[in-house]
This record gives C-alpha cells, sequence and structure tokens, in this order.
C-alpha cells in the first residue's frame, strides 16, 4: 500500500529535474502553490527560488547542497528500482490535481517512462511543458476549448471512444500505439466531449488550456464519484 507523503485540497506542483524556466514554474505555482519536488527536482525548485515541502524518490539525483538547503525533514526516500521517481512521487501525493512540470523536454526514455505512469495511475495530472500539457483521458471528458485548438490524441493500448466538437470524430476508430493514433486533430466547436472504451489515451493540448484540462479533470473525478 502507498504511503501518502503530502495532501492538499487543492493543487500540487511537482517538479522533476529536467530543464524548468521561470516563468513557466510560475505558471504553475500560480494554480497549484504547494510544491513537491521528485529527487532531483528539488535542485530546480531551489534554482527557481522555492523550498519543496517534500522530496521524494531514490534519491540518486538530488545534490548535497540541496540536500542541506531542503532538510532531511523533508527528504523521503523510496529505495525500489521498480519505478521511476515520478511513480514514486505521484503515488506519494494526495491532492484535488497535479501539474508536473520537469518530466519533459530532457531523455526520452524518461519522458516515455511518464506517459507509462500516467496511464497507469489514472490521476488527475497535467504533465506542463513550455508548448503543451498532456494528460490521461478519463473514461469520460468535457472540456470547455476554441474553435480551431489543436486537439491531439495518443493510445498507449488499444482502445476506442466517441466524440462531439472535433472536426475529425473518432467514432468507430480503432486506436493503438502502433497502429491508428489521432494526432494533429482540431476543435470544431466547444465544448468537446470524449468517452473512452478504457484507459491509455493520452491527450496534448496547447499549454495555455491548462486552466480547461484542470477543471475539466476535477469535474470528470466528481462525476465518477458520484457513479460508485
Amino acid at each position: 500500500m502507498n504511503q501518502v507523503i503530502v495532501q492538499s485540497s487543492g493543487g500540487i506542483t511537482l517538479v522533476g529535474g529536467a530543464p524548468v524556466s521561470a516563468p513557466l514554474f510560475r505558471f504553475s505555482q500560480q494554480r497549484a502553490p504547494l510544491i513537491v519536488a521528485a529527487d532531483g527536482g528539488a535542485d530546480r525548485c531551489l534554482a527557481l527560488g522555492a523550498r519543496p515541502v517534500a522530496v521524494i524518490g531514490d534519491m540518486d539525483s538530488i545534490s548535497d547542497s540541496a540536500r542541506a538547503a531542503v532538510g532531511a525533514d523533508r527528504l523521503h526516500q523510496i529505495g525500489e528500482q521498480d519505478s521511476t521517481d515520478f511513480d514514486k512521487a505521484l503515488r506519494s501525493v494526495d491532492a484535488r490535481y497535479v501539474i508536473a512540470l520537469g518530466f519533459m523536454g530532457a531523455r526520452m526514455d524518461h519522458g516515455l517512462a511518464v506517459f507509462n505512469t500516467l496511464v497507469r495511475q489514472h490521476s488527475a495530472c497535467v504533465l506542463l511543458g513550455s508548448r503543451d500539457v498532456v494528460f490521461h483521458v478519463p473514461a469520460r471528458l468535457q472540456i470547455g476549448l476554441r474553435r480551431g485548438d489543436r486537439f491531439s490524441l495518443f493510445p498507449l493500448a488499444a482502445v476506442t471512444g466517441t466524440s462531439t466538437g472535433l472536426d475529425w470524430p473518432i467514432d468507430g476508430l480503432d486506436f493503438a500505439p502502433d497502429g491508428r493514433v489521432g494526432t494533429s486533430n482540431r476543435v470544431s466547436a466547444g465544448p468537446v466531449s470524449i468517452a473512452m472504451s478504457g484507459p491509455g489515451m493520452l491527450c496534448i493540448l496547447p499549454r495555455v488550456r491548462l486552466d480547461q484540462v484542470l477543471e475539466a479533470l476535477t469535474g470528470a473525478d466528481r462525476a465518477d464519484s458520484r457513479s460508485r
């Protein structure tokens, strides 16, 4: 059973070790002021002027200076090597939503592992990059977007679905990572509604739509809770 290390009734900004610009960090912090670092992400946080409330991971990347600056009481080492630091951190927090930055734009293998975790954990977590936001599509999603917005879907499992509000509806299509993908679709009219046959679909939207994504994912969480 996973131990919850950090809880928040609002949002958490989770910072990884990949490059993070100061504007992007502020953009996330305004929406999720509680800061958690995944291992070497602690160095990123401190460089940006923020001391994380917790550092979670196997602690093979954090510098000695960051360890001292953060303080031993905020370091939470999870030594097993069967999961990534992103996975360890995400399963150790309990929040309405998580904005994760510093996990895209560096090593390709790390990025693919992060996408894998998004699909497996099914949490309201949004990866935030300089141009994109990426999240796992829940069973049902309704999101307010503008006509012409880029709306890309990429499957990490064999799934089907239905949609309204897209230039190219997904109804009747079989998606798979080694088959059909749904990148470079566009919004024809808002809101966009998506229903998926099961887990496995990632959605990629413009960064400026982060607020709409957070609203949609937290609304989807509430709807799922009522249906249980």
